[in-house]
């Protein structure tokens, strides 16, 4: 979207107005001496717990860190206008000028004092918290078009939109302080539905405490952020505590997957099921016909409910996707067809299964996979409609799980025709040891396997050998080298690097 001068428009990621709230009334709330008069009267306009994003007029919340404590950066946070700064004991012994509020748990009370600051934003609208391993960016781009952009909003690892319009947002799901601000704008915008993603690390660290959606939603759950979580287990009930009366009102939960399956024995929260493989359920697909643009199905629901369904997106995981939207909204009131209409409109997700055109003879596709489980999910998609090889460029992460690496190899080879290893944003690893893992995964199986060292050469090959009727698939993160944004890397620059190749080689 643009301004009327052809400049970009970007959402403003803070309401326009905020009450208007003291450090008395802030100290009131929390249940703890205020830092003593005259400063108690100090007015107090936003929370944040970054000093890059202080604004004058924030209360500053000083946190203990794993490798520093918020309080030392203090001055950076007075300079940028902090007025009070809100830490524990050990955080006001390192203090000397703001005014000082100090709590037991400073980060446990952030999510709900950012909610009560700004007034319980989301019971303006319906709140959408989707879950899983894979799936959570493509369901709530799903979700934005089945309700339609002008009337809704989306959170997520590329981004949030609010009525269509970009704001300037790092992580997959914001802190809570930010997060709570950007719910206050959605309110100002009279925004109907917000979807959202919501990782285990957002669970874990407490970024969406403090309200509870109006629907949880659970896609599926396999191998990642295992350098976060001590295993698949703790991985899971991460999740899991997504689907508690203090985080939601109702549950939707895929059982084709055997953790969603668990996941309905173990939750207190009304549930609704649905499936794609036929099992028992509330919302099913049937009559499911894949093709190279997309799938074709038919939904059926609770009631007798039948209607046709085109999911604009190819690989039959997007049927679950879109089941998982409609499903999830019709619990709240929305008409399934209505929903269905908007879904078929779905222009796609930027990275995710995304098709480059560049005049070629062959298909061309990025892709975000980073996991076995993505990985074969994009593969076994595009298996079926690809009349010639599958190639596949792919590499692993550093610094992030060593154990997923040779799988994706394994996976690659499984299902691909010719395999590409190359790097995909190695940190501070050594790229060729990485590859190396990748290699041991995928040698031994029926593909062609190749090594080629340099992201834009290993998609230089891959484009140098395609034909007619063969499909490309880059896959992964997209960064040989660099620094994420937050908790994110986009791999609009594999979009980009593959069309100029394409060009190139035409």
């Amino acid at each position: 979207m643009t301004d009327s001068d052809g400049s970009t428009a970007i959402m403003r990621t803070r309401p326009r107005e905020v009450r208007a709230l003291t450090l008395a009334d802030v100290a009131d709330h929390l249940g703890v001496p205020g830092p003593g008069t005259p400063a108690d009267a100090t007015a107090v306009t936003g929370i944040t717990l970054s000093t890059r994003t202080v604004r004058p007029g924030d209360l500053y919340a000083a946190l203990p860190g794993g490798r520093a404590h918020g309080a030392d950066f203090v001055d950076s946070a007075e300079t940028a206008g902090a007025v009070a700064v809100l830490t524990d004991a050990e955080g006001a012994s390192r203090l000397s000028t703001l005014p000082t509020i100090v709590v037991d748990g400073p980060r446990s009370r952030l999510a709900e004092l950012s909610a009560w600051f700004h007034d319980h934003p989301t019971t303006a609208f319906t709140t959408l918290g989707i879950t899983g391993t894979q799936g959570k960016t493509t369901s709530t781009y799903l979700a934005e078009s089945a309700v339609g952009a002008a009337r809704s909003a989306v959170v997520g690892t590329i981004g949030t939109r609010v009525r269509g319009i970009a704001a300037d947002s790092a992580l997959t799901t914001p802190e809570a302080p930010d997060l709570q601000a950007l719910f206050a704008v959605m309110r100002e915008e009279q925004v109907e539905l917000c979807a959202m993603e919501v990782s285990s690390h957002a669970l874990v660290q407490g970024r969406v405490d403090g309200f509870a959606f109006d629907v949880a939603t659970f896609l599926n759950l396999g191998r990642d952020h295992l350098d976060f979580h001590r295993d698949l287990d703790e991985y899971f009930a991460a999740k899991a505590s997504l689907f508690t009366p203090e985080h939601a009102r109702r549950a939707v939960v895929n059982v084709d997957d055997e953790h969603g399956r668990r996941l309905v024995e173990l939750t207190a929260l009304p549930v609704t099921t649905f499936s794609t493989e036929g099992r028992v359920a509330d919302w099913r697909a049937a009559n499911v016909r894949p093709h190279r643009l997309g799938t074709d199905l038919e939904v059926l629901g609770p009631d007798g409910l039948e209607l046709e369904l085109h999911v604009p997106l190819p690989g039959v995981f997007n049927v679950a996707n879109a089941l998982a939207v409609i499903s999830s909204l019709a619990t709240v009131g929305h008409d399934p067809a209505a929903l269905a209409a908007g879904i078929e409109t779905s222009r796609g997700v930027p990275g995710r299964m995304e098709r480059v055109e560049a005049g070629q003879s062959f298909t061309a596709v990025v892709d975000y996979a980073h996991k076995p489980d993505a990985v074969e999910a994009v593969l076994t998609a595009l298996r079926p409609v690809t009349a010639g090889r599958l190639v596949v460029v792919i590499g692993a992460g550093g610094d992030r799980d060593h154990g997923k690496r040779p799988l994706m190899g394994e996976v690659a080879a499984r299902y691909a025709d010719l395999v590409v290893v190359t790097d995909d944003n190695p940190r501070t690893e050594d790229p060729a040891a990485i590859r190396r893992a990748v290699l041991s995964g995928a040698s031994g199986g029926a593909a062609e396997v190749v090594e080629v060292p340099g992201r834009r050469d290993a998609i230089a090959h891959a484009v140098s050998v395609a034909e007619l009727g063969d499909t490309v698939v880059v896959a992964g993160k997209g960064h040989e080298q660099g620094q994420e944004v937050g908790d994110v890397v986009h791999p609009f620059d594999d979009r980009d690097v593959l069309r100029a190749l394409i060009e190139e080689h035409a």
